[in-house]
């Protein structure tokens, strides 16, 4: 793979004009908490194609999350979960480095760390998430030998640029073709084959780049993802069957409301993140990806072919009931791992869920 040529130019820049403000929010400038704007690697815009790896380092780190673990930190992975602090979501790791896909849609923001010959591991955040959904766990994979990326998905958080307008020809939706052929570029990037997991939507995503491209993969990791094709809202606890009667939009936006009004109790530093995320995240992005989660393809028979080792990841109070996640597991021929979690282990267990990947790697 051939790396575009591109400049090295930090800058503050802020939002762009035609961002479409969330109605309840007044306009910041930018990710506006101790930061001067959005901080954008600037490359040529003639070049096409490629990554620039800009090796800019993560400008902030807090120690006592970030300390090397000890030594028997998987034995221990429950008790260090239990014990994780609140902290600054904004920090990334010592060593962690700042990276940028020049995707189909546009360009792709990323995080990257540990060993550039080590076997590689791609973290796929949902909607409305980022990269540092994974900041926690960035360490671990990278300290056991794997070389770990991450990155935000068009229309997220610092890939507000990346969208279907950018597309050769323009489309006007972020449609699942869209991330599926941005994310099948991001794994054609590097070493093949990748370790891929989904967190949410993107389990659907890597689902179907697993059967459109499976010499991309040594294995699958599914968190959190949803557990039935179709609409995927219907299983839903206590709310499912009201999402029948909602649109796209609608969907979107009683989820942002309940991420907003911190509805599943967040420590105080991920809630000021997480809202801050809204001031660069494109809500028609938002929009369409919940369209795409209504209309999820059934793919059980193809990926329960794949010789892959695969893992289902889940918590015990995620959005969906463990039963349903627990049928998916065996449809799609996966073992299944329960953490003491809401939606989002990669947040409140990082250690364990690290544990149980490093497991399926060594399957693979």
């Amino acid at each position: 793979m051939v790396f575009s040529k591109v400049s090295r130019v930090r800058s503050t820049v802020g939002i762009p004009p035609d961002y479409a403000w969330f109605p309840w929010r007044r306009p910041v400038f930018a990710v506006s908490r101790g930061r001067r704007g959005y901080r954008e690697i600037v490359g040529d815009p003639e070049a096409g194609g490629g990554v620039d790896r800009s090796n800019e380092r993560a400008d902030a780190s807090v120690p006592g999350v970030f300390a090397p673990p000890p030594a028997d930190w998987r034995e221990r992975a429950d008790e260090l979960d239990a014990a994780l602090p609140d902290f600054d979501w904004r920090a990334l790791p010592p060593g962690a480095e700042r990276i940028r896909f020049d995707a189909p849609s546009g360009p792709l923001a990323g995080l990257v760390m540990g060993p550039v010959d080590g076997e590689r591991v791609v973290l796929v955040p949902g909607a409305t998430g980022s990269k540092e959904d994974f900041v926690l766990m960035l360490p671990l994979l990278a300290g056991a030998g794997y070389r770990v990326e991450s990155f935000d998905l068009a229309g997220q958080y610092e890939s507000f640029e990346a969208g279907p307008r950018r597309l050769d020809p323009p489309r006007a939706r972020y449609d699942a073709s869209l991330f599926l052929d941005d994310l099948v570029f991001v794994l054609e990037s590097g070493r093949t084959p990748a370790h891929v997991l989904g967190y949410s939507f993107a389990g659907t995503l890597a689902q179907q780049a697993l059967v459109a491209r499976p010499d991309l993969f040594a294995s699958l990791a599914l968190l959190s993802s949803p557990p039935e094709p179709g609409q995927a809202f219907r299983g839903v606890k206590r709310i499912g069957p009201l999402s029948q009667f909602t649109t796209p939009h609608q969907g979107a936006g009683l989820m942002l409301w309940g991420i907003r009004n911190n509805l599943n109790k967040v420590p105080p530093g991920r809630l000021a993140f997480v809202r801050e995320r809204f001031a660069l995240t494109r809500r028609e992005s938002v929009d369409d990806i919940i369209a795409c989660m209504m209309a999820t393809p059934d793919l059980r028979t193809e990926v329960e072919a794949s010789p892959v080792p695969k893992l289902v990841a889940v918590g015990a109070h995620d959005l969906w009931p463990t039963e349903l996640h627990a049928r998916s597991a065996d449809e799609l021929g996966a073992r299944l791992a329960v953490y003491e979690t809401g939606h989002s282990p990669c947040e409140e267990s990082p250690h364990a869920l690290s544990r149980d990947l490093l497991a399926l790697y060594a399957e693979a």
